[in-house]
């Protein structure tokens, strides 16, 4: 199995995190899992720390605060190719995104895929546990972004997603600039962009169990003004 690197950032999610590792553990025994705190307040970073100790598979890496999802899952990409990493996966931890789809991204990485995506908006995908708002965020966020910036992907804001080193390199990490919502959309982007092959498998989406949801309006509306700002980079030759 290439070399194979799983991460979650984590703010708060002391109740699922052991839930979370469990399962992925089971699922990818021969995967690392690198959880990314920013210096939760409810104490999911010494809980890392503890599932670390009692299993070598499993780190952590602590950051001062609250810092972004986007950096995140950057500082850990990069952390894990100057590693020797082959294979990226994002998931988070509140046990939305459900192991068992997994294999069909292994699968799809295996026939040739750069990026795969869990979606939730193709055949055998969906949600569930939304209200009616979070539905049209979601998809029309999805829908809007697809529309600007000219692209077939049909989920462009899922979270479940894995990567190809040859991908990761393609997209130039130290160069991406969003930082929330609209990271999962600039990723792909610049995968299609940089000529990726990009594969969606279906999945359904779980709301959470435990704990609060990070999105807001706020940061909905931010990433529609960055969708704007890329397509205006790409115009320019900047992408």
């Amino acid at each position: 199995m290439p070399k194979t690197l799983i991460v979650t950032p984590t703010y708060n999610e002391k109740d699922n995190l052991p839930l979370f590792v469990n399962a992925v553990r089971g699922a990818m025994p021969e995967a690392d899992v690198l959880i990314v705190d920013d210096n939760s307040p409810d104490g999911t970073g010494k809980l890392a720390d503890d599932l670390a100790a009692h299993d070598p598979h499993v780190r952590v890496m602590h950051r001062p605060g609250k810092l972004g999802l986007g950096t995140a899952y950057l500082q850990a990409f990069g952390q894990g190719m100057a590693e020797g990493y082959d294979r990226f996966f994002e998931m988070d931890a509140d046990l939305s995104h459900d192991v068992r789809y997994l294999p069909a991204f292994v699968a799809a990485m295996d026939q040739g895929a750069d990026v795969v995506i869990g979606s939730r908006n193709i055949p055998g995908g969906g949600v569930e546990g939304w209200g009616l708002l979070r539905h049209a965020i979601s998809k029309g966020g999805s829908i809007y972004s697809r529309t600007i910036l000219g692209l077939s992907v049909r989920d462009l804001t899922s979270g479940y997603k894995a990567f190809s080193r040859r991908a990761l390199e393609a997209i130039d990490l130290p160069t991406v600039e969003s930082n929330g919502y609209s990271f999962q959309i600039e990723m792909t982007y610049r995968a299609v962009l940089r000529g990726m092959t990009v594969r969606e498998v279906p999945i359904v989406f779980v709301d959470r169990r435990a704990g609060t949801s990070k999105m807001s309006s706020k940061i909905f509306l931010e990433a529609m003004g960055v969708v704007w700002k890329l397509r205006a980079n790409q115009l320019r030759g900047k992408s």
